[in-house]
């Protein structure tokens, strides 16, 4: 669970996004970290049991910053109103697929993971693996555990293509998968989850359903 205090700290953040009002509620941005460290290691803890390649992650490793970069942005807000971490077998700039956990109050946080934008060569290899193993491919993303989670990998506009790419058949079986550009799925988290102790519990779950999904991405991409 999440401490009321960190999701209160979120929330007020966003209503004063400038380094002065962070400066002078540093104390209770630490606090707010701290907490989502110690729950994002819970989580490290009992998912590298499920996937071993994460086994020489430290949360570190796995949590980002909450400074924004503005430098090509046209929002200027020096912070992150989310905490966020993906854990994958090199770290969260590392180029994996893996498992994320979105921490945002206002019906905006949620679990999931899988490959986000792959450069291309890996996502031409991708395209491959599901092109040669597309009976592996459809048992995952069929499986009762992952439509339960997720319902499918997420197919919105901003992922994916309007035509199937170059070498694959218009009518592909799974066309419409050969045309994304990532892989994710995602499940929204309730507020009301947020500070229940079950969140632990759910996340996992939804990682669990997704372990399979990134064990063949990551297959593809080696």
């Amino acid at each position: 669970m999440i401490h009321s205090s960190t999701l209160g700290f979120l929330k007020t953040l966003k209503k004063h996004n400038h380094k002065t009002w962070f400066d002078a509620h540093r104390t209770g941005y630490l606090a707010a970290k701290a907490d989502f460290e110690a729950f994002v290691q819970n989580l490290l803890d009992h998912t590298v049991k499920l996937d071993e390649d994460l086994r020489s992650l430290v949360v570190k490793d796995c949590v980002f910053r909450i400074n924004r970069d503005v430098r090509f942005s046209k929002d200027k807000s020096p912070y992150k109103t989310n905490m966020g971490a993906y854990l994958n077998k090199g770290g969260k700039k590392a180029p994996f697929a893996g498992y994320y956990f979105h921490l945002e109050p206002g019906g905006k946080s949620f679990a999931g993971g899988g490959l986000w934008m792959p450069e291309g060569t890996a996502l031409k290899a991708v395209r491959q693996e599901i092109d040669y193993s597309q009976a592996e491919f459809r048992k995952i993303i069929t499986a009762p555990s992952f439509k339960k989670q997720y319902g499918d990998l997420d197919r919105s506009s901003g992922y994916s293509l309007v035509n199937v790419p170059r070498g694959y058949e218009k009518d592909h079986p799974l066309a419409d998968y050969l045309k994304l550009k990532s892989f994710v799925a995602l499940r929204p988290l309730p507020d009301t989850l947020l500070s229940d102790k079950k969140l632990g519990k759910e996340v996992l779950d939804a990682f669990r359903a997704l372990y399979p999904l990134v064990k063949f991405l990551n297959r593809a991409i080696d």
